[in-house]
C-alpha cells in the first residue's frame, strides 16, 4: 500500500492539492444569476421523493458517493449502458450491480430543472444538491454545497470495480481507498455515518452474522431469520437498527455495542486506530454533524470538471 493510517503520502498530498484547486473553482452562488430557482426545484423534488419513501434519501446520498468515487463528481454513474457504451451501474463485485436506486428521481428532477433553465444545471450538481437535501429531509444538518460541476462524457466500469469499497473491506482497505481520493481518516469515519440510513441485502452481511465473532449475539440471531445460510440473498435489513430513517449518530452507538451490519462497518471499531473517533461520534451528535458536513463537501470536490471541461447533459442518462 502507498499510505500509513495517519501519514499523508505524496500521492495523497497531490490529490488534496487538486481537490483544493477544484473547490476554488466552485461557488455556492454559481446559479444565482443563470438559474435562481435551481436549488428550490431540486429540493422540492427530493422532499417529495423522500416523503413518499424514506429509503430514497439514502439511495440519493449513495448515488452521490458512488459518483464521486469513480472519475470524480461528474455524474458518470448516471450514464446508462447501451450496445455501444459501457456504464458503471453494472459494476461487479463493486456495490453497484442490482443496487443502484434513485435514477428515476434524478431524471424527474433534471426534467423539472430543464423546464425552468434549459441546459444550465449539470447532473453532477443535481446529485450533490440532492444528497444534501436528502440529508436534511431525514433530519441531518444542512450545509452549503459549492456548485459549478460539469458532466462527463464517459464512464468507467473498471474504476467502479476498483474504487468503490465493498462491504467486505477491512479497515486498511477503507483508509487506503479514501486516502487515494484525497480524503482523510476523519472524512472516512464521518462519511461512514451515512450508514445510519438505508438498507443492505442479505448477501452482503450473511458471512458476518454467521461467521464473525465481533457481533452482538442477539443482534446476529435477529437477522438470521430473514437471512438464512443459503437463499434470500436479496432480503433487506436496515444498516442502523436503532433509527433507520434518521440521519443521526446512532450508527456509532451501534458499533460500540457490536451491532454494525456490514463487516466494513464494524471494522471502524474493532481495536484499531479509528476506535476513539467512533466513540467520540457516538457520544457527540454535534461533532458527528460537523465532521459529516465537512466530509460531504470534501467528497463533493473530488475530480470535478469545471469551466470549459465536460458538458451539461440534457438527459442525465446519456451524453449529449
Amino acid at each position: 500500500m502507498i499510505m500509513a493510517f495517519f501519514g499523508v503520502p505524496v500521492v495523497a498530498v497531490l490529490l488534496l492539492g487538486l481537490a483544493a484547486a477544484a473547490s476554488a473553482q466552485l461557488s455556492a452562488t454559481f446559479y444565482d444569476a443563470s438559474c435562481p430557482s435551481a436549488l428550490a426545484t431540486i429540493k422540492s423534488g427530493v422532499t417529495a421523493a423522500v416523503s413518499k419513501e424514506p429509503r430514497m434519501g439514502a439511495s440519493l446520498l449513495r448515488l452521490h458517493f458512488h459518483d464521486c468515487f469513480v472519475q470524480g463528481c461528474d455524474a458518470s454513474v448516471l450514464l446508462a449502458e447501451t450496445a455501444n457504451f459501457t456504464g458503471e451501474q453494472t459494476a461487479f463485485p463493486s456495490p453497484n450491480v442490482n443496487s443502484i436506486r434513485g435514477l428515476d428521481v434524478i431524471d424527474g428532477i433534471k426534467a423539472q430543472v430543464e423546464a425552468v433553465c434549459a441546459q444550465t444545471v449539470s447532473c453532477a450538481d443535481i446529485l450533490a444538491v440532492a444528497a444534501r437535501d436528502s440529508i436534511v429531509a431525514l433530519g441531518g444538518a444542512s450545509y452549503t454545497v459549492p456548485l459549478g460541476r460539469r458532466d462527463s462524457s464517459s464512464a468507467s466500469l473498471s474504476e467502479a470495480n476498483r474504487d468503490l469499497p465493498p462491504p467486505t473491506s477491512d479497515l486498511a482497505d477503507l483508509v487506503g481507498n479514501f486516502s487515494r481520493k484525497g480524503l482523510s481518516v476523519t472524512d472516512m469515519v464521518a462519511l461512514s455515518g451515512a450508514h445510519t440510513i438505508g438498507q443492505a441485502a442479505c448477501t452482503n452481511f450473511r458471512s458476518r452474522i454467521y461467521g464473525e465473532t465481533n457481533i452482538n449475539a442477539a443482534y446476529a440471531a435477529s437477522l438470521q431469520g430473514n437471512c438464512p445460510r443459503s437463499g434470500g440473498d436479496g432480503n433487506l435489513a436496515p444498516l442502523d437498527v436503532s433509527t433507520p430513517n434518521a440521519l443521526d449518530n446512532a450508527y456509532y452507538g451501534n458499533l460500540v455495542s457490536q451491532r454494525g451490519l456490514l463487516h466494513s462497518d464494524q471494522q471502524l471499531l474493532n481495536g484499531g486506530p479509528t476506535d476513539a473517533l467512533v466513540r467520540t461520534y457516538a457520544s457527540s451528535a454535534a461533532q458527528f454533524s460537523t465532521d459529516f458536513s465537512l466530509g460531504m463537501v470534501n467528497m463533493g470536490n473530488i475530480g470535478v470538471l469545471t469551466g470549459a471541461q465536460g458538458q451539461v447533459r440534457l438527459n442525465c442518462a446519456k451524453v449529449n
